[in-house]
């Protein structure tokens, strides 16, 4: 088994740091289920400002408020304003990987959905893994 992105959230902005809240970093319900992210599921969160790398768990916020704020020892990683990828991943075989369709969603600096994108894992003419970014909007 391999550990592969099942989906992501690139260039959303933090909204919030709440050092008092008990952990977790919470998002949008809307954005989640857009990229696949499950709530209480665990997520590696990349900050493209300070380079900090951190994992912790989804909880959903408020519908439709494009939240994304991080909660508890992550409060310290991040400030608002700061770009971060939010990345969940899954488990498959060489063989399952080409059935998977990773959604990825790149954001607007307001941190409304900008593109919808995915990735795609097929086999070329000589049975090489190939990789493939399509655009759906």
């Amino acid at each position: 088994m391999r550990k592969v992105v099942a989906g992501k959230l690139h260039g959303i902005r933090v909204t919030g740091a709440d050092l008092e809240y008990h952990g977790s970093i919470t998002l949008d319900p809307d954005h989640c289920e857009a990229a696949g992210i499950l709530p209480m599921e665990f997520v590696d969160i990349w900050n493209k400002h300070s380079g900090a790398r951190i994992s912790t768990y989804v909880i959903y916020g408020e519908r439709g408020s494009q939240c994304c704020i991080l909660n508890g020892a992550a409060a310290r990683t991040c400030q608002k304003g700061d770009e971060i990828i939010i990345c969940n991943a899954v488990y498959v075989t060489e063989q399952e990987l080409e059935h998977i369709k990773p959604v990825v969603l790149t954001f607007h600096p307001d941190n409304s959905i900008n593109e919808r994108l995915g990735y795609d894992v097929s086999r070329d003419e000589h049975n090489r893994l190939a990789f493939n970014i399509i655009k759906f909007d």
